[in-house]
């Protein structure tokens, strides 16, 4: 329930922050695609924090690749992403896709489980998130969510949000 409040409250307060800058700018949109080229910068979220990057290999679909640390783990996450204009706002797009991710955590209690021995944790992941960027600023921040589902000692379902922070380079 702490989860689903806290992505409520960033999400609410990152479209009124794209309301009122849209409303401040005259400009007419750039493109319906996207404003850079590459992006680095770092992810935060309540399983993993750690950098990822962001690369256009078309001008609406990124790849990114995230690497997330966690207590006594770490995980590599690549996703495939399709983005869109969302709410008639210049900077701000909404993206959806999904991918997997692979990577290890050492003995002991994660995610509500104790790990007996050292385990190799992989699976598939969704993801629908909203990115803005802030206008002349080099600056992209975004919320996402992550349905996923792992395989480690039998399948476990969870929902990661995130928030992100990147450099744009054009």
């Amino acid at each position: 329930m702490k989860k689903q409040l806290f992505i409520a409250l960033i999400a609410i307060a990152f479209l009124s922050v794209a309301q009122r800058s849209n409303a401040q700018s005259s400009a007419p949109a750039a493109n319906n695609g996207h404003d850079y080229q590459f992006a680095a910068g770092l992810k935060f979220g309540p399983f993993e924090i750690g950098p990822s990057a962001k690369y256009f290999i078309q001008n609406d679909v990124a790849l990114e690749g995230i690497l997330g640390f966690r207590k006594n783990g770490i995980v590599f996450t690549g996703l495939w992403e399709k983005h869109m204009p969302a709410f008639n706002v210049e900077q701000l797009k909404f993206f959806y896709g999904g991918g997997a991710h692979i990577g290890g955590m050492d003995i002991g209690n994660h995610d509500d489980r104790y790990y007996a021995n050292r385990t190799v944790k992989f699976g598939v992941d969704g993801l629908l998130g909203l990115e803005y960027i802030l206008p002349d600023t080099p600056i992209a921040i975004s919320v996402d969510v992550d349905p996923r589902i792992e395989f480690v000692t039998g399948s476990a379902f969870d929902i990661a949000p995130a928030l992100g922070v990147k450099y744009m380079f054009k």
